[in-house]
């Protein structure tokens, strides 16, 4: 693929949209997002505020400590944090500035405010409204399909700004559906290493030290500490190990950034961490392991496309797969072992739930970086699961469609049921 094609620069601005930093869970911070948007529209800090949400916004919320409070949890708590300390210009990193001043006032705000949080009824599984109130004076912000997508801006009944939206259409950012994993591989191959280094250099960064600091302290249930403890240091357990690490401090107020994928930082470290270990264990060249977390994290949101940022499909499960991929490039493997290393890792966990973000999503990136690494180590041994097994085509992209039509539209119910069980809790 030539630097000069149309899928080359489309390619490559994918990853820059999509590996970007946030401090914390990433619906948490998208509530703080929009309340500190609302604020800073409104003036002042508000005395009311009403937040409108939809049921998927609701279950990754609930049970996930917001960073820079003091271990607060839920959408009030990131509400008062987005309005006490945030900077809507910083944007997924918009809390990452809160001193040891605004934590306390942030305690002091959710117990002097009201702070109503409403479930409604909306076509957009991503829906977030803020609805900030001041004696007279009011400010509603609008989110939808993706965590800074804002669609709304309307202060006192003037629309400061709008734009049209449709269901699930992620406007302004570049199209996915050319993305194809005989083109992902193609790009990996050939893209210009400087082309990419920052956001690679970065990623490797960031979510290497989220890593290390999950191993390091006591966060969530340790499963990154339980897996090295139980099963020892090969390189397949510290593999699963430190991508669990990530999501144990992360899910657990740890305050380091991460790169995120599909706007979710446990996918953006089940996609990279494996790789990283993989590449250090064989000895790889750095522009080896940048081509190959190139391939996971593409193909990562290539499965993703189809299925949405969020669903009762645990996104881990795509991430996984992802990492299996990128680690069967490591090995020298092409097209054909990477594709059969998605379908095979697809064919074992695909259909575990999401039912939010919370300690147990280390657990579950464990058993995906676990399938990723066996649809690899499988087909280096001459093994597969076939076209007709199950939900499993003929081909790599039929299999990646099936799985998108399972997670969207197969388990709407289960998603729904979900919520309930969250919301009567």
């Amino acid at each position: 693929m030539k630097n000069t094609d149309f899928k080359y620069k489309n390619y490559l601005q994918i990853l820059k949209e999509e590996l970007i930093p946030s401090m914390g869970c990433t619906e948490p911070i998208a509530i703080a997002f929009a309340a500190a948007k609302a604020k800073e529209v409104l003036g002042c800090v508000p005395e009311k505020v009403i937040v409108e949400v939809s049921g998927n916004i609701i279950k990754n919320v609930k049970s996930v400590i917001v960073p820079n409070t003091g271990h607060l949890k839920g959408i009030a708590a990131a509400t008062a944090a987005g309005i006490i300390g945030g900077k809507s210009d910083r944007k997924l990193e918009v809390i990452s500035d809160i001193t040891q001043a605004d934590k306390q006032k942030i305690k002091e705000y959710l117990s002097t405010c009201s702070i109503e949080v409403k479930h409604i009824d909306t076509p957009f599984i991503f829906d977030i409204q803020m609805n900030v109130f001041y004696k007279d004076s009011y400010v509603k912000v609008r989110i939808v399909n993706y965590h800074t997508n804002i669609i709304l801006i309307e202060k006192d009944g003037e629309i400061l700004y709008h734009k049209e939206t449709i269901t699930s259409k992620e406007e302004g950012l570049s199209d996915k559906e050319l993305l194809s994993v005989e083109d992902i591989v193609d790009f990996a191959d050939s893209v210009d290493i400087q082309d990419i280094e920052d956001i690679i250099g970065r990623q490797i960064e960031f979510n290497s030290k989220i890593a290390e600091e999950g191993l390091k302290n006591n966060y969530g249930a340790n499963i990154g500490s339980v897996l090295i403890s139980t099963y020892g240091c090969d390189v397949k357990v510290r593999a699963k190990a430190k991508a669990a690490a990530g999501s144990d401090a992360r899910m657990s107020g740890c305050e380091l950034p991460v790169i995120i994928i599909s706007g979710s930082g446990n996918q953006g470290m089940t996609a990279s961490l494996p790789v990283i270990e993989y590449a250090n264990e064989l000895k790889v060249s750095k522009e080896k392991l940048y081509r190959a977390l190139i391939i996971s994290d593409l193909v990562t949101i290539h499965q993703k496309t189809g299925i949405g940022r969020l669903s009762a499909y645990c996104g881990a499960v795509c991430a996984g797969a992802g990492s299996g991929a990128g680690i069967a490039y490591l090995y020298g493997g092409g097209y054909r072992e990477i594709s059969h290393t998605i379908v095979n890792a697809l064919s074992i966990v695909s259909g575990m739930i999401c039912d939010g973000a919370k300690a147990s999503c280390a657990a579950k990136i464990a058993v995906a970086v676990d399938a990723g690494i066996l649809g690899c180590y499988m087909f280096k041994q001459g093994q597969q699961f076939k076209g007709g097994d199950g939900i499993i085509k003929k081909g790599v992209e039929a299999t990646i469609s099936n799985v998108g039509k399972l997670a969207k539209e197969g388990m709407k119910e289960t998603d729904i049921q979900i919520i309930k069980i969250m919301i009567e809790d």
